[in-house]
């Protein structure tokens, strides 16, 4: 299939206080950032401040670090790869450091580095995770790099870029060449913008009344609908239903185009794929292609590496709640922050963000029907499932195993990408108040959390190319284990 580019807006230069007024961001001392810190998409400044505002990044110089005048560049990886980027890195230019603490020290130090200097950690998701000898993917605007770098080699922490230029990657995905629906498959090797995907299922809708029906399910923080698209062949009663929910973190795009994706091949398979034929012949599936509209909505207009959600949160200039900490399982513990500055913020109580509480709603009332939980999430290529808040197992832990592994496996058998797959707690650390989980306690024992790609050669950029391979290989495991699920719940195919 041929490449694509992608719808867009204009770019806007001015970072935002909570009341809207223009001012130089901050980041809080736990990695996390307050509601008005980083720039618009692909926009950048010259200004930068410190956590306490008292003075710019350009007075400050770590003890026995070099000049500017006198800067090391970023050494090299062990392996000797290049940078992954259009054109060639430089100091005035936004990008994206791998780094390898090797000693508590280092680690320190980094943590210090990504809660400071505006920069933004893509992986982990929080500097509570960053441990000794874990790669560590840090976001660091141009006019912070000096400061990151002159810290990095002060303390002899191993780091390369890794992504040269994110700006020139966000302009690649918002790139603007068809919005209409009937341009053919070429529209679901695209990212969309909010509006296009409301304007995508409207018509979609209309046109496949046989097969989908829209379900509005509550509202966002700022009043965008939530919509919930039900695909089902008959009006059987009580049939048995799978869930999917994409774009519960707004910078994670992969995730919504899947869902316009999976939705598509849905409606365009039955009758023609005997897999997604027989699924369709014993459940119905219900959709939620953008989790999070608030949040989706402001990386495309202001930020694009934000997270969360944009409730605003009462005695603080910090906007958000991390939604996938809002569920009700084990609400709030290790793993989770009570700070609202906090990429991982749970909010006051669980379910106290419409969007968590809209989902949590629907299920409820769904619960004796809903067999199968998806949430699709990106990156770093994993199949995770319950539980995330705690390392016990689940009692069918094997069963959920099983189905991960034979998944994993067809990914590369067919597509020869390598997925890791397991309990959430084991597989990658502590988290909790998260939507499987919370499903699973609900009820729904096949519940499941998507990582798609990629490992962090384009993270959160992962270039509209890429997004056909992605999906596909996020399509063959929903088949595989919606088909194992089955299997269990109903004894036939």
């Amino acid at each position: 299939m041929a490449d694509t580019a992608l719808v867009g807006f204009g770019k806007s230069a001015a970072r935002r206080q909570p009341d809207g007024s223009q001012t130089a961001a901050r980041r809080q001392p736990d990695g996390s950032q307050s509601a008005a810190s980083r720039q618009p998409v692909g926009s950048q400044t010259a200004a930068r401040r410190q956590p306490d505002g008292s003075q710019t990044a350009a007075s400050r110089q770590p003890v026995g670090s070099q000049s500017a005048g006198d800067m090391i560049h970023p050494q090299p990886w062990p392996n000797g790869d290049p940078a992954v980027g259009y054109g060639p890195w430089s100091p005035t230019s936004d990008h994206v450091l791998s780094i390898i603490p090797k000693t508590q020290e280092q680690v320190d130090v980094l943590k210090r580095i990504s809660s400071e200097y505006e920069t933004v950690l893509w992986q982990p998701a929080s500097p509570l995770y960053i441990r000794e000898g874990a790669e560590v993917h840090l976001f660091v605007p141009a006019h912070s790099s000096e400061t990151v770098e002159q810290l990095l080699v002060t303390h002899a922490i191993t780091h390369r870029v890794m992504l040269a230029n994110t700006r020139e990657l966000t302009e690649i995905q918002t790139r603007n060449d068809s919005t209409d629906p009937r341009s053919g498959i070429s529209y679901y090797e695209k990212y969309h913008s909010l509006e296009d995907i409301y304007y995508w299922i409207n018509r979609t809708t209309l046109e496949h009344p046989d097969m989908v029906k829209t379900i509005l399910i509550g509202s966002s923080f700022e009043k965008r609908p939530l919509y919930v698209l039900k695909v089902s062949v008959d009006d059987r009663p009580n049939k048995n239903a799978i869930w999917l929910d994409c774009g519960i973190h707004g910078r994670e795009w992969i995730s919504t185009a899947f869902c316009l994706w999976f939705l598509q091949y849905s409606i365009g398979s039955y009758k023609q794929n005997p897999d997604m034929t027989s699924i369709l012949d014993n459940m119905d599936v219900y959709v939620l292609p953008v989790m999070n509209p608030d949040g989706y909505k402001y990386t495309w207009t202001k930020d694009r590496m934000w997270r969360k959600n944009r409730s605003h949160n009462n005695g603080s200039k910090c906007f958000g709640v991390d939604l996938n900490r809002n569920f009700d399982a084990n609400w709030c513990t290790e793993g989770a922050s009570n700070r609202p500055c906090s990429q991982i913020y749970c909010g006051q109580f669980p379910e106290s963000e419409p969007e968590s509480k809209a989902v949590a709603n629907f299920l409820r009332s769904h619960k004796d029907t809903v067999k199968l939980y998806i949430s699709l999430h990106s990156y770093s290529q994993m199949l995770l499932f319950p539980y995330s808040y705690t390392f016990n197992k689940t009692e069918n832990h094997d069963d959920l195993l099983a189905m991960a592994q034979e998944a994993a496996e067809k990914i590369r058998r067919y597509y020869s990408n390598t997925y890791k797959y397991g309990a959430g707690a084991e597989t990658i650390y502590l988290a909790p108040g998260g939507s499987d989980d919370w499903a699973y306690n609900l009820g729904i024992k096949y519940s499941f959390t998507f990582e798609l790609q990629d490992k962090g050669k384009y993270g959160f950029l992962l270039p509209p190319s890429d997004i056909s391979k992605a999906c596909n290989e996020a399509l063959i495991a929903v088949k595989s284990i919606t088909l194992r699920v089955i299997e269990k719940t109903q004894g036939t195919l």
